[in-house]
């Protein structure tokens, strides 16, 4: 859903689930924000319904800061992150990927929904920002409606498991995360993210990660697994006690874990910029502030595999 060529990402897993389903540390979809956490006083765990709705604010205020990023900006201007695309594509591509996630919540679909307003970003002959960001600011605002009526727990279809408006109000925050820094980069801005958006962020795409179904094809999960083969990666400017995991490659199903352990393959750098690395818009460079220790040619396989159906 945030991918990174001319094609727009669609957002649909493959339709092979032939493979067993992915074993989590947790179930994927509940939030780290929504997991217990040990305080003094005892065990406490975070309201789901106000964990959702800080979802839903961060869609809001995410597309927000993309509409002001691009202020006065030119239309045709390429955007770095996404070859082939203008700030035009990548207005429409967002504009439609909130309302077809509206369209799933407000129709409560059981099934897929055509995505043809995500994939069919071609501008028009008379796109320019202006007319762009305020396509763009009303369908977020239909879709953000959408979601605090619809609340966490309603039934709907998802690409993933899940089945509930929380699966999309963690979703399109991140599919609206990410192409925010695509809109900054495209106009030369600075961009920044705070630590527990992402935190989450890299939550959820390595949970992601897990599932065979989010690989192009059954070979292509399957090369990655093998004796001794894992990937930690370590967020160097997290809170105490998080911004590590440990993916466990060494056989089907891969599973993901919150710990520090030995693996062939470890990747350290700031929050930010290790989600940015997981969506190939960083590189595992010195100059990207990410370090890479051991197999880099595997890392860079993995980030290909695992990261497939996020660039579709």
């Amino acid at each position: 859903m945030s991918g990174g060529h001319g094609e727009a990402p669609g957002g649909a897993f493959p339709a092979d689930r032939s493979a067993p389903p992915a074993v989590l540390s947790t179930p994927w979809f509940m939030p780290t924000t929504v997991r217990p956490v040990v305080y003094r006083g005892g065990m406490t765990r975070p309201n789901p319904r106000a964990v959702y709705d800080r979802y839903v604010t961060r869609i809001s205020d995410q597309t927000a800061q993309l509409v002001s990023a691009v202020d006065g900006a030119d239309a045709a201007a390429p955007v770095p992150g996404c070859p082939g695309w203008t700030l035009a594509h990548l207005l429409r591509h967002v504009g439609g990927t909130h309302g077809w996630a509206e369209t799933i919540v407000r129709t409560r679909a059981t099934e897929p929904v055509p995505d043809h307003e995500v994939n069919d970003v071609t501008p028009g002959a008379d796109d320019d920002i202006t007319t762009l960001t305020a396509r763009l600011t009303q369908s977020t605002a239909r879709l953000v409606e959408t979601l605090r009526e619809a609340g966490p727990d309603a039934t709907v279809w998802t690409p993933a498991p899940g089945g509930t408006p929380l699966f999309w109000a963690r979703r399109m925050t991140y599919e609206t995360v990410v192409h925010r820094f695509d809109a900054t980069a495209a106009v030369g801005g600075t961009y920044t993210l705070d630590a527990d958006v992402a935190l989450d962020g890299l939550d959820e795409w390595l949970d992601f990660s897990t599932l065979p179904q989010a690989y192009a094809s059954q070979a292509a999960y399957r090369t990655l697994l093998g004796p001794g083969r894992g990937v930690h990666v370590h967020a160097t400017d997290a809170p105490q006690g998080t911004g590590e995991w440990f993916i466990d490659l060494t056989g089907a199903p891969v599973t993901v874990s919150h710990a520090h352990k030995k693996a062939g393959t470890a990747v350290r750098g700031p929050l930010t910029d290790l989600l940015l690395l997981l969506y190939r818009r960083r590189w595992p460079t010195a100059a990207d502030g990410i370090e890479v220790l051991g197999d880099e040619g595997y890392l860079a396989t993995w980030l290909e595999g695992a990261g497939h159906w996020l660039r579709r």
